[in-house]
């Protein structure tokens, strides 16, 4: 199954465009009114679980631009074929899954959009959600002046060295530099048991950013036990906090997550709300 075959069904509501910037061209889905939020899928792709997020954060009033960066849209793909997708990922050109690699140079791509979506929906700024794969590009994107709350959920580049950071050290400094000047914050999340994203990734952004690195870490027994194939077989420990691993129950401590950062968005990008 290919883009162009993507589940209408869970993709209902959501504007297909066609994004076109720094020598990249990519689907993006938007939905919503107000202030713009890219939400970055995680791996292995814009899954219904990504897409019942996003609509999270329409209903708190924002709009979402999810880009479609791999993967099938709309669908939950096999244990195999999510496989694949991660491996296709891993030797592509746009991402540096790798210790030593840098800055992902996907990310000057969604710079672009940002800078799109703050034009389009105004505000004080653009939100950006990473997870997983793209959980550092959250971080990455804040070089972009429009992206003033980035939000890192269970950041897990790069593959190879859970106490690196997937980015260049003159992009690290100029992350810094502009937290610092901007009074920015980032908030995070992961699994205490994650084998993807663990103490050590939240040890290396505290680092770089200090206070203004929010870790949060919640207990891996609070994730869903009966995840989808992929997360279940491939991912196998408890890891997608807000997406697949999350329990839709009022209380619950993914939930709590999920409202955590719906109420970090709201208010940096809804100030008068």
């Amino acid at each position: 199954m290919t883009n162009a075959e993507a589940s209408t069904e869970t993709l209902e509501g959501f504007v297909r465009r066609r994004f076109a910037a720094e020598g990249s061209e990519k689907d993006v889905h938007v939905a919503g009114s107000g202030p713009a939020v890219v939400v970055m899928p995680e791996m292995p792709g814009i899954s219904p679980d990504v897409l019942r997020f996003a609509r999270w954060v329409c209903d708190a009033g924002f709009t979402v631009y999810v880009p479609s960066l791999f993967g099938v849209d709309g669908a939950y793909p096999t244990a195999e074929d999510g496989a694949a997708v991660m491996k296709r990922a891993c030797v592509s050109a746009e991402f540096r899954a790798f210790a030593g690699g840098g800055t992902s140079p996907v990310v000057t791509w969604l710079r672009a959009l940002a800078r799109l979506a703050h034009d389009e929906c105004g505000g004080p700024g653009v939100g950006a959600i990473g997870m997983c794969f793209t959980g550092n590009f959250a971080l990455t994107m804040t070089l972009e002046p429009s992206v003033i709350a980035p939000v890192l959920s269970q950041p897990s580049l790069p593959l190879d060295d859970p106490a690196a950071l997937e980015m260049s050290a003159e992009d690290a400094d100029a992350v810094r530099e502009r937290f610092v000047r901007d009074d920015l914050s980032a908030l995070a999340y992961r699994f205490a048991d994650d084998r993807w994203c663990t103490g050590q990734r939240f040890a290396a952004y505290e680092k770089l950013l200090g206070d203004r690195f929010d870790g949060r870490v919640l207990n891996g027994d609070a994730a869903n036990p009966e995840p989808p194939p992929f997360f279940r077989d491939v991912v196998g420990t408890p890891h997608s906090v807000v997406t697949a691993h999350l329990v839709d129950e009022a209380g619950h401590p993914t939930v709590t997550a999920r409202d955590e950062i719906l109420a970090y968005l709201a208010e940096r990008l809804l100030p008068d709300a």
